[in-house]
């Protein structure tokens, strides 16, 4: 149902997971490292997905349960419309929302929730549902050396000084590379890559684009295809660094040095609304996944002498991933899936496509994984502390936290817990 597209767009940016990228050969491993961006501390959630795109947060101290009411809140404030998600540096939190006509980029401080500062600019976006979802922006700011990057719905790139807010560098993917006009917004997230961010715009010619991280230039464009929802992943086959996007009708791999495509695999998801980002798992295994009866699927990648081939393990049009993020642990992936109806908290064995169990219980929602638990965040507003094993899904806490529509990821930082639904930010203490 068209009615349900939107929710795609949590963003979220909207929606998935990557594992981290692990190789033997060292020199890869490093190489895999340095194209990631500097952390100036290990608690840090820079980027989308946090450092491996991964969903997978370093924290360790959590509580086993919480009060009826929920776990200790720290600080609630208004913030404004969208889906943008919370990216964290050193006590100051960066995100963007909607003010009128305008998307607005603010940095705020953690302890508080106090502004710091604000970059607005002209953003006259309606997406295709907007009476019922509202506007965007759908895109994380993220923090990429002494920058803060983010999107908006129309694919206007802004790099902005991380101390001031003041604008450095700026891109219209649609009028300057002829990128695909997504009725319900841009939501695509750069991916890091040496000194450079790799953008998806979607066309003819320069579909992907990489900008030079210092002064916006271009570093190379290349490419022809449809752009979705997704954000990139930067993925190691073999010894070879490739760049994994999800896209309208496909999924693909290309060179993060010139963009060169390296292989194809088709992956067609209705009106082209993919959203959630690819998952990467020991032994070259590839897990994406969509909604609108495009399912899932995982592909195992093999690359030797610099060609890849590409085998399909199997695939599952009922396993839906709508806009929310997978957790790969242990060779399982745990999702919510479902998009229109009931939705289920759902295990998969990864090389089969078993489904080990599937529980009703909670809406939509976002996961991410710290110190050996499920933080849970759906979409009408309840927050649950789970443990996921192949064998069961235990609900540890669970309460109502939030207010209106919640399609946002949740952020944590230590055991800070930073949450956003369309009206409100909110701060909780999760430690023991």
């Amino acid at each position: 149902m068209l009615s349900t597209i939107p929710l795609l767009l949590c963003l979220l940016a909207l929606a998935v997971s990557a594992q981290p990228v692990r190789q033997a050969v060292s020199q890869s491993s490093a190489a895999v490292r340095s194209a990631r961006a500097q952390r100036a501390g290990s608690e840090d959630w820079l980027l989308w997905g946090g450092e491996n795109r991964d969903f997978l947060a370093n924290a360790a101290g959590l509580a086993d349960s919480w009060p009826a009411s929920g776990p200790k809140r720290l600080w609630s404030r208004p913030l404004g419309d969208g889906y943008s998600a919370i990216a964290e540096e050193n006590g100051v939190l960066f995100t963007a929302f909607r003010r009128g006509s305008k998307d607005v980029i603010t940095a705020l401080d953690a302890a508080a929730g106090k502004t710091l500062w604000e970059f607005e600019y002209d953003s006259p976006f309606t997406n295709a549902f907007s009476e019922k979802v509202g506007p965007g922006p759908y895109a994380m700011p993220q923090v990429v050396g002494d920058r803060v990057v983010a999107a908006s719905g129309t694919g206007r790139i802004y790099s902005l000084d991380k101390k001031t807010g003041k604008p450095v560098w700026f891109h219209d993917l649609y009028a300057e590379f002829g990128g695909t006009q997504l009725q319900f917004g841009y939501s695509c997230h750069a991916l890091p890559y040496k000194d450079t961010l790799i953008y998806l715009a979607g066309g003819r010619g320069s579909a992907a684009v990489a900008f030079r991280q210092t002064d916006g230039a271009v570093v190379w464009k290349a490419l022809s295809f449809t752009n979705a929802h997704s954000s990139p992943l930067l993925i190691d086959v073999d010894g070879q660094l490739q760049v994994v996007a999800l896209l309208a009708d496909e999924v693909i791999g290309f060179s993060p040095d010139n963009g060169a495509q390296l292989w194809s695999y088709e992956h067609k998801t209705p009106n082209g609304l993919a959203v959630s980002t690819p998952v990467w798992a020991p032994g070259n295994l590839l897990f994406i996944a969509s909604a609108y009866n495009a399912g899932a699927r995982v592909l195992q990648l093999n690359q030797s002498g610099g060609r890849t081939t590409v085998k399909q393990l199997w695939s599952d049009t009922r396993l839906q991933l709508h806009w929310g993020t997978a957790i790969l642990r242990d060779g399982h992936v745990y999702l919510s899936s479902g998009y229109n109806g009931p939705s289920f908290m759902t295990a998969v064995e990864l090389k089969t496509g078993a489904k080990k169990w599937q529980e009703r219980g909670f809406a939509k929602a976002q996961l991410l994984f710290a110190d050996g638990k499920i933080i849970l965040a759906d979409e009408d507003g309840t927050l649950a502390l789970c443990k996921a094993t192949p064998e069961k899904l235990e609900v540890l806490s669970r309460a109502s936290v939030l207010e209106s529509i919640a399609w946002t990821p949740p952020t944590l930082v230590n055991t800070r817990l930073y949450l956003r639904d369309r009206r409100n930010i909110t701060a909780f203490d999760l430690g023991r």
